[in-house]
């Protein structure tokens, strides 16, 4: 009976702890030819947080080539990028910032009110639309399990993408434009007399690192796509998932250790040796990720930039006000499609405030002209719906009109 009982206890713990722990997913390969050596769960969905900025910047880049955007570009800045929350740069709507700038603090503080400008400026100032221009590169790219819903990764369910895709995604950035890519080395930046500084640690800490962008959002867990060289080897390390960033980049450390001594002790790399060293994988060997040039040449070709942004209405409702994120967008959701508006999702915003130490989330519907606003509020109100509506153009808080 006592082997019964210690066997039932051994069962439940191996249960649990199957249960408990949180698996991540990573991928390393050769930053020349694509070769895979190293891959865990690689092909698992998951959230991509900031990575997805990969993309905008991507087609951001692709716009300065094409000459369609240039550095020196001013964007005006939508009540919609503004209303972004953190990690963002702090932009007021009606603002103007430089095509540059905004690359900048798009790689180093990851400010999500910067990709949504980008992104706006790109599509015409339908976020939507940009994040449908986004899904069809990366699948050009060879990013099949991918699917964007915003320029800036903040949250959405349906936005997904893989370690492996991710890791085409870098690849692609670093050889398509390499022109642009020393801007993902930097650590910090200035601006209006403030030294902004980024997330990246392993720049600092790592030798041989010089780039790409980190990503985190509590659905995500940190996330980052590394690129690495030593010698005449270049390595790009994705790891998605982790519980915090000290963790993530230990794991990105290990990787680009064990692949880096290999390398410089042998003239062959035993792939199955490597794999082995830093734990069992799963994945298969030795299939390229390398999107070649004739596949940026065709996106080139098929990326149709409107360069002037739309002029979007600029009054606002705000609609409620939650403890969570999650509850205040299924609030303004559900209003949305109440009341059968002619807006789109990228209309929502969630904006973030802090009260007595608490978080509270303020649920609005953006992008309206003065006359809808006012009609849509009346409706609500007739049903006991508190409703608020403001001009975002003249404030930046709510007032009772």
């Amino acid at each position: 009976m006592k082997k019964v009982i210690l066997s039932v206890l051994a069962m439940f713990l191996c249960i649990h702890a199957a249960f408990a722990k949180v698996e991540t997913s990573s991928i390393m390969v050769d930053g020349e030819n694509g070769t895979v050596l190293y891959a865990i769960n690689a092909d698992e969905q998951r959230s991509p947080a900031s990575l997805t900025k990969l993309m905008t910047l991507y087609i951001t880049f692709n716009a300065l080539e094409n000459g369609n955007l240039s550095l020196n570009d001013k964007l005006k800045v939508s009540h919609i990028a503004a209303g972004r929350s953190p990690s963002k740069l702090g932009l007021n709507a009606g603002d103007v910032i430089d095509v540059k700038t905004c690359i900048i603090a798009t790689i180093v503080k990851s400010a999500n009110d910067c990709a949504t400008a980008l992104g706006e400026a790109l599509s015409g100032g339908n976020e939507r639309e940009f994040a449908k221009m986004m899904t069809k590169t990366a699948q050009k790219l060879g990013m099949k399990n991918t699917t964007f819903k915003n320029a800036s990764g903040l949250h959405h369910s349906e936005q997904k993408s893989t370690a492996r895709d991710m890791a085409i995604l870098g690849m692609a950035v670093y050889h398509h434009f390499p022109q642009y890519y020393p801007l993902f080395s930097m650590t910090e930046f200035e601006y209006q007399g403030e030294t902004i500084k980024g997330h990246n640690d392993l720049l600092l800490t790592y030798e041989g690192a010089d780039g790409m962008k980190t990503g985190y959002t509590q659905n995500a867990g940190f996330n980052i796509v590394t690129s690495a060289k030593r010698g005449n080897h270049r390595l790009f390390v994705v790891t998605m998932g982790h519980k915090d960033a000290n963790e993530r980049n230990e794991k990105v450390a290990l990787m680009l250790d064990k692949a880096f001594d290999k390398i410089q002790s042998s003239k062959t790399l035993d792939i199955q040796q490597l794999k082995a060293e830093i734990e069992t994988p799963l994945g298969g060997q030795k299939k390229t990720l390398y999107a070649k040039n004739e596949i940026k040449n065709e996106i080139k070709n098929e990326i149709k930039i409107a360069t002037k942004p739309k002029v979007l209405p600029h009054f606002a409702i705000q609609i409620g006000a939650f403890s969570d994120y999650n509850k205040a967008m299924d609030h303004a959701k559900r209003i949305q499609q109440q009341y059968n508006t002619k807006l789109s999702a990228n209309n929502i915003q969630i904006e973030k405030l802090e009260r007595d130490g608490k978080s509270l989330y303020r649920a609005q519907i953006a992008g309206l002209s003065e006359a809808d606003a006012g009609k849509l509020c009346l409706a609500l109100k007739s049903v006991k719906q508190a409703c608020i509506t403001a001009n975002v153009d003249s404030q930046t808080q709510f007032a009772k009109r």
